[in-house]
């Protein structure tokens, strides 16, 4: 991977691809993509007349930068994915510094364990009995309920969510879930790797992009960690980093060469990370107002929130209205700021800020809540959006697959079933699209 990334620099090439963990095998493609109906076959009248119609789904997203401390089996992230108060369909999860940052990380092979040390902690999490006992399996498409009562039957020994796509790249990790019933209506998910660290080019910092579509709507989640410094004038390699991302991100062309190739070009976009902008005022200044908790003063200095208003590097990017304290930096097992307590006078003081963002393009997710985890793992603490979407779907698809899948779903599913608890989202997907 390292040697194709710098070769990709050099020669001012991106990369895409789609070799990626998921929870399917190699061959899922032929029922993942089901073929289109023609139209001369059915009346209108028929129940496989055409015509477009949306639903709407939850979006969770997260962001946490764990500072490359490997977590305990027991890690429980149930607070965090707010999993037993919200249901959601799908869940974005975005990690950065899964590993140490050191050369034998950056310039040597992917570290899987950890990849898969995540997955597993969020699959139990996800799947978690309890929480299903509590509230009930709730689909969220009215097509899903029409056809899924069995599925609903089944839900307490069945999985609720599966691993559409992992991928990581250094420390950066993004990690994709679905709800189980959804997952037949997923197609061509792939994955765009862009180093943007040592050299310009290396994945100590950049981003891992992953797209998918689903139904008629594509997404596209950017994970990215980008240049940190805080001293005046750093966020120009910040800045610089979020273009570089914008302009090397690039996918496979699909099957009928008509899928989005670049990030804007998607339906749905979401931006989630370590972004590493700060607050440009005297540290002092910083910390008597972090001390008041007076958020607003702050944020009208804050890095990102100029660059957002201003258009140079997000135009067209929002984001909601923050209401958490800064998510950066702690005292590791703390809930004191790092600079706070007294230490060696050698020591960096780094000033607190919201170090880590979630932000979006465009005009067609809605964002219902935006704040932070709790968890003292790391020097960061986890930011979490949740999103609603209306999603496109055709109607002879829609009633094709209930027609069809309603019957065979099962034994299709059976026949590739990987037992998921010995081996946590490692079966290796290769899709050709």
């Amino acid at each position: 991977m390292w040697p194709r990334l710098i070769a990709s620099k050099i020669l001012r090439k991106r990369v895409g691809s789609n070799n990626f963990v998921a929870d399917f095998p190699s061959d899922t493609e032929t029922w993942l993509e089901l073929p289109s109906l023609d139209k001369k076959y059915f009346g209108s009248g028929s129940m496989f007349a055409d015509h477009e119609e949306t639903e709407t789904y939850k979006v969770f997203v997260s962001t946490w930068n764990v500072g490359g401390v490997a977590p305990t089996d027991d890690l429980n992230i149930d607070d965090w994915l707010e999993t037993c108060n919200t249901s959601c369909d799908i869940y974005v999860l975005g990690f950065q510094e899964v590993v140490p940052l050191r050369a034998t990380s950056v310039f040597g092979g992917e570290n899987r364990k950890i990849t898969m040390q995540w997955n597993s902690i969020i699959r139990k999490a996800l799947n978690k009995k309890e929480c299903k006992d509590q509230k009930k399996v709730q689909i969220s498409s009215s097509f899903s309920k029409s056809w899924n009562n069995s599925f609903e039957s089944e839900s307490s020994v069945s999985q609720k969510f599966r691993c559409i796509i992992s991928k990581q790249m250094v420390g950066i990790l993004i990690s994709v879930w679905i709800r189980t019933d959804l997952r037949s209506f997923v197609r061509n998910p792939g994955v765009s790797c862009v180093g943007c660290g040592i050299m310009g080019c290396l994945g100590n910092k950049g981003s891992v992009s992953v797209r998918f579509r689903l139904h008629e709507t594509s997404f596209c989640f950017v994970c990215s960690h980008l240049a940190s410094g805080g001293r005046g004038g750093d966020e120009k390699y910040r800045n610089s980093n979020a273009s570089e991302i914008l302009s090397r991100t690039i996918f496979p062309r699909g099957p009928s060469l008509d899928l989005p190739r670049k990030i804007l070009d998607h339906d749905r976009v979401v931006w989630l990370g370590d972004l590493n902008y700060r607050i440009s005022l005297p540290e002092s200044a910083t910390r008597m107002l972090v001390d008041k908790g007076e958020w607003n003063a702050l944020l009208e200095n804050d890095q990102l929130k100029t660059k957002l208003m201003d258009g140079q590097v997000f135009e067209g990017w929002h984001e909601g209205t923050i209401e958490f304290a800064p998510t950066y930096k702690y005292c590791l097992n703390s809930d004191e700021y790092y600079g706070f307590l007294r230490g060696k006078k050698s020591e960096k003081k780094r000033s607190p800020a919201w170090c880590d963002r979630i932000i979006w393009f465009g005009d067609g997710l809605k964002q219902q809540l935006y704040g932070r985890g709790e968890s003292k793992l790391s020097d960061h603490r986890p930011v979490k959006a949740i999103f609603s979407t209306e999603v496109r779907l055709s109607r002879n698809l829609r009633e094709f697959q209930s027609f069809f899948l309603s019957e065979r779903f099962d034994q299709i599913t059976d026949s590739f079933d990987i037992h998921s608890a010995d081996f946590p989202c490692i079966a290796k997907t290769s899709f050709q699209i």
